[in-house]
């Protein structure tokens, strides 16, 4: 059962939660794969809520993002399994079935193609209203030393060497699943 929320309500849980992390579902043919994210914001754009996900141009996600533009956000609401967000966070869905491999319960969404978690309940469905590539030179100095240097490989799970495409996702449904 889907208990129906206003996500502004929730919206110190679900910021708090995107500290620690939350997982960002997508779904392109016939494959789900859930990405740990802490970098997302909430907030409103167009008279409409709009949860923004930044994805680093390398990432699986993305492809499936660029192919199918709906997403979930999946946010832990109570106890949950903390290896959830580690494996989704470490492992790349082009390799790996983290469905599977976590035995996580997908739930059909109303709105989207793409399901929620029932393991982290607070869930968003969003569409993409909007994408922008991140510009290099539009980045402070600082951060994009701190967050984008040259020098890393971008082939592994913790590369940063890529700069991020900033999805605006319209949340179109918010609920916990019970």
């Amino acid at each position: 059962m889907k208990k129906e929320i206003e996500v502004f309500d929730y919206a110190n849980d679900i910021l708090r939660a995107l500290q620690t992390g939350v997982l960002l579902t997508t779904k392109s043919e016939d494959k789900v794969n859930a990405m740990t994210i802490s970098w997302g914001t909430l907030g409103i754009e167009w008279s409409k809520p709009i949860f923004t996900v930044f994805v680093r141009e390398n990432r699986f996600t993305k492809h499936q993002l660029d192919q199918n533009p709906e997403f979930t956000i999946n946010i832990p609401y109570g106890d949950y399994d903390k290896k959830i967000l580690g494996i989704c966070g470490t492992k790349s869905g082009r390799d790996t079935d983290k469905m599977k491999e976590l035995n996580l319960t997908l739930e059909a969404a109303d709105s989207i193609s793409v399901p929620a978690i029932r393991e982290l309940p607070l869930t968003l469905e969003c569409k993409v209203v909007y994408k922008q590539k991140q510009e290099k030179d539009a980045i402070v100095v600082d951060h994009r030393n701190a967050f984008y240097p040259q020098d890393v490989d971008s082939s592994y799970h913790g590369a940063n060497k890529d700069f991020h495409t900033a999805y605006y996702g319209e949340i179109v449904r918010a609920y916990i699943i019970e």
